[in-house]
């Protein structure tokens, strides 16, 4: 009973720091960034890059599923973290279209443990 009321009161407590909004920038000062520019799924592709330059904006090798020269498909394979038991990696396809980038789609396969 004693460490319950004894914690209750440290929480209490604890949780009565002023509250305080953050403050404008001074006038021609640092901005902070877009909010865009802070989101932790932004790609860094663009429509119009080429094989070499969407492999070193990803990061990853790129590799070959299908389609002649300059109209391929190909698959980079992106590290996305998980556990320390688990390593996360998700699928993305990348279409080109005479030598440049025309479109890509994520694939994050199945579910396991839902089947």
């Amino acid at each position: 009973m004693v460490k319950a009321a004894a914690l209750a009161l440290v929480l209490i407590t604890g949780g009565s720091a002023p509250a305080s909004a953050q403050h404008l920038p001074p006038i021609g000062g640092p901005y902070p960034p877009p909010f865009t520019e802070t989101l932790s799924n932004n790609i860094p592709l663009v429509f119009g890059m080429g094989a070499d330059e969407a492999a070193q904006a990803l990061g990853v090798p790129l590799n070959h599923v299908r389609g002649r020269p300059g109209e391929e498909i190909f698959l980079a394979f992106r590290n996305v973290g998980g556990s320390g038991l688990f390593v996360k990696q998700d699928r993305l396809f990348l279409q080109f279209r005479k030598g440049r980038l025309a479109g890509w789609k994520g694939d994050w396969g199945h579910n396991w443990m839902w089947q």
